[in-house]
């Protein structure tokens, strides 16, 4: 049995994959909440990266990740951060982002910015926002960052790249 997750309030719907082909589409209405949604049958490429089965667990550094807020371009999405830096961007298969963000977003470069996550003189994790530099910039609480401009981020920070909102959780709750 396989379960795949509501997008937009989360429930779980669980069917049987044997009975379909890799490949395959399927549309789902959510029970709960009504909402249409479809998937295909077959490996996701960032499964092992987003982590969309366990979001409760810990990531391998334990520092955080980065929670994608559902717009039309793309599914709600969790993508874990690691210590130093971490490269986002739209996804695109041979590309070398760290946390790619699966997204039909026009606005979203392939490299639109990079969060720094280190740990400061007394040892506590310390999160670094810059630009990619990209074509549309990055904002934090609607301001736009400069060339070369870093900002720190907090627990639950907002900050978005092209169409798309980012929140920072600094851990997995």
């Amino acid at each position: 049995m396989k379960r795949v997750r509501c997008p937009k309030c989360e429930s779980f719907i669980t069917f049987d994959e044997t009975k379909y082909a890799k490949g395959q589409s399927l549309v789902f209405v959510c029970p709960n909440c009504n909402k249409q949604f479809g998937i295909r049958m077959g490996v996701n490429p960032l499964r092992n990266v987003q982590r969309e089965e366990d979001p409760e667990a810990e990531s391998n550094d334990g520092v955080g990740s980065l929670l994608v807020i559902e717009n039309v371009f793309h599914y709600k999405q969790v993508i874990p951060l690691h210590m130093g830096m971490n490269t986002i961007g739209r996804y695109m298969k041979g590309s070398n982002i760290t946390s790619p963000i699966e997204t039909n977003d026009p606005s979203m470069d392939l490299l639109h910015c990079k969060i720094q996550v280190s740990r400061d003189k007394k040892g506590r994790i310390r999160y670094t926002l810059m630009d990619g530099p990209s074509n549309t910039g990055t904002f934090v609480d609607n301001d736009i960052l400069a060339d070369g401009e870093r900002r720190t981020l907090e627990d639950g920070s907002l900050f978005t790249i092209g169409a798309t909102s980012v929140i920072l959780k600094t851990s997995w709750e």
